[in-house]
């Protein structure tokens, strides 16, 4: 997964969902993307918390900006 991007991961997600809706494949199979489903999950957590940990707020102090750190809360 070294060179999977966030959007790729979220596109074959929705193709694992959508495989496992139409309730075509064996148990096995079912088992199988499942399983990778669960490592895209992962992986896309993963991204988002660090980029997360990226994203900054410009805040206008007088003529300047600050950066601040981002806060969900």
């Amino acid at each position: 997964m070294s060179n999977l991007t966030f959007e790729r991961a979220m596109q074959r997600l929705e193709e694992i969902v959508d495989e496992l809706e139409q309730g075509s494949l064996s148990l096995e199979g079912s088992l199988k993307i499942y399983e990778e489903g669960m490592g895209l999950i992962k992986f896309c957590s993963a991204k988002l918390e660090e980029t997360e940990k990226k994203v900054k707020l410009l805040v206008k102090n007088g003529d300047a900006f600050d950066v601040k750190p981002f806060d969900i809360s």
